[in-house]
């Protein structure tokens, strides 16, 4: 059971059967609540709209055509849901929190690792910060789909899908994203 692919127990909720709808569930809720985990700090907010993410899913899966991969429209599903409850909150969503090791897409930052010295914490702290408020200041295109290619991976057609516009488009977002980026870090990297 665990090898059937997601199109398959698609097909299986489709025609009644509840518990391959647990298989899929199990299969990406991790991946759902680290994405919603991008909008919310909360974590039974997260833990609130990953649910609710599934249950739109789950209600909605007889009108699923397959056009998509199911992961992609469940993305779709998460990130429109998160942003709901964001609005509904009357809040922003904050700034991703990128990792150092996240921050590998990004040139200059081989200085960081060479020691771990004092200096060089200070330094990698310095330019986790810098980056976060350079992700949190993209406007909202730029910084998913630059959030959905660096930390989650996806394609450019994946995202294209998830974002609901051409490759094309995808592409000049993140190129533009990077640049802004790099503006931002530029500071930090130069001061030795």
């Amino acid at each position: 059971m665990a090898k059937d692919t997601d199109k398959e127990l698609v097909r299986r909720v489709q025609n009644g059967e509840r518990r391959a709808f647990d298989l899929l569930f199990s299969r990406y809720q991790h991946k759902i609540i680290n994405l919603v985990g991008r909008y919310l700090r909360d974590a039974q907010d997260i833990e609130d709209v990953t649910q609710e993410a599934f249950i739109k899913a789950f209600r909605a899966l007889g009108r699923f055509r397959g056009d998509s991969a199911f992961y992609t429209w469940l993305y779709r599903i998460a990130i429109n849901t998160a942003k709901n409850h964001v609005v509904a909150r009357g809040r922003r969503p904050p700034g991703v929190d990128v990792e150092m090791d996240d921050a590998e897409f990004m040139d200059g930052n081989e200085v960081l690792r060479e020691s771990e010295n004092p200096e060089a914490a200070l330094a990698r702290d310095q330019l986790s910060v810098v980056i976060d408020e350079a992700i949190a200041k993209l406007p909202e295109d730029l910084r998913s789909a630059v959030t959905l290619r660096e930390f989650d991976g996806l394609s450019y057609e994946q995202i294209a899908e998830i974002m609901d516009c051409p490759v094309g488009t995808v592409r000049s977002r993140i190129f533009r994203a990077r640049e802004s980026i790099d503006k931002h870090i530029e500071p930090v990297l130069n001061r030795k």
